[in-house]
């Protein structure tokens, strides 16, 4: 008899960021986008977003951070909602499919947490999989310069899908 090998058993873990794994997720994040991170409009909302670690999740392989991705509180104009971003993975683990395991592990965390919408600035051609659409957030505003076609969304509840103004901190 031969035992069939467990694809699922290759893949890495996820679990929650905690504070204590804070430390490996940035460096996760350096290592997958570098210094120029800091200069992105991203970057400006999770100067004054409120950070869910509940919605946030670790990829470990074994004792090592593989990949995470992170999501924050704010509001677009007066709706409370989710801002998506870093997902980061490492370079030998990329072309996996370990990225969208964590988005998708995300947004089923956001969703059930009852959120009303995530919101992200990314690529459509990618994040469209998931849901994400410019459509439905197309009327929300960043505190800085993006292209407009990057800004994203996904609803889960009915007021996620009239999102209008701009991000700002709960």
């Amino acid at each position: 008899m031969s035992l069939k090998p467990d694809p699922a058993a290759d893949q890495p873990q996820l679990a929650n960021e905690r504070a204590s794994d804070a430390r490996l997720a940035d460096e996760v994040i350096d290592r997958a986008f570098g210094p120029g991170r800091f200069v992105k409009v991203s970057e400006r909302v999770r100067e004054f977003a409120s950070f869910a670690p509940e919605l946030s999740f670790c990829a470990w392989r074994g004792p090592r951070m593989v990949g995470v991705v992170r999501q924050w509180r704010v509001r677009a104009g007066e709706t409370p909602i989710v801002f998506l971003g870093p997902v980061a993975v490492d370079a030998d683990e990329r072309m996996s499919g370990l990225g969208g395991l964590l988005i998708q592990q995300a947004c089923a965390a956001a969703k059930a947490a009852g959120e009303a919408a995530i919101v992200l600035v990314g690529d459509e051609p990618y994040f469209g999989r998931f849901g994400f659409s410019a459509a439905c957030a197309r009327d929300v505003e960043l505190p800085g310069p993006v292209d407009r076609n990057r800004v994203l969304g996904v609803a889960f509840r009915p007021e996620g899908e009239r999102l209008k103004g701009m991000v700002r901190p709960l």
